[in-house]
């Protein structure tokens, strides 16, 4: 992708992040959406794995990757810098497939400052968003501060924090 066209897009999204609602939905958390930048952490499954010891379903679970290269990653739907149009809109099937899902978490497990990624977060219609420490703050709900490398530890506080808002 293109310098102007990241830079262009990264704007086009601040500037909007005043239009996002967000929700003060009390229900526990049942669905899950995971984003994960492949081209930075290559432990997707897992990472997985370890949201499953947590007592989720594989069901309940929707995972979506970025790995910088075309084609497919691990068996894993993959979206790529094509799929992000210009305005900050995302364009391809699997990224509009995700996009339509009403998750009750949604974990942004990149530490990036991808356009096509931040943008993925941005339209995702998830009641209760999770991300890095590093990424600006306005895109999730709940900042964790550690290092993508040590996964263990995110996802222990990302339901930390859930079990201390009721929402497991």
């Amino acid at each position: 992708m293109s310098v102007i066209k990241d830079f262009s897009v990264k704007r086009i999204l601040i500037n909007n992040l005043h239009k996002v609602k967000r929700c003060t939905n009390a229900q526990s958390v049942k669905t899950i959406g995971l984003i994960v930048d492949q081209s930075s952490f290559l432990e997707t499954k897992k990472l997985i794995d370890i949201i499953v010891k947590n007592g989720v379903s594989r069901d309940a679970l929707s995972v979506i990757v970025f790995n910088g290269k075309k084609g497919t990653s691990d068996n894993f739907q993959t979206i790529k810098q094509a799929d992000l149009k210009w305005n900050g809109e995302l364009d391809g099937m699997i990224a509009n497939e995700f996009l339509k899902k009403n998750f009750d978490l949604l974990i942004s497990y990149y530490v990036q400052d991808n356009a096509l990624l931040l943008a993925t977060t941005f339209h995702s219609k998830a009641s209760l968003k999770v991300g890095f420490a590093g990424i600006d703050e306005r895109f999730n709900d709940l900042i964790i501060k550690c290092e993508p490398s040590d996964h263990a530890v995110f996802i222990q506080e990302v339901f930390k924090y859930l079990k201390i808002l009721n929402k497991i």
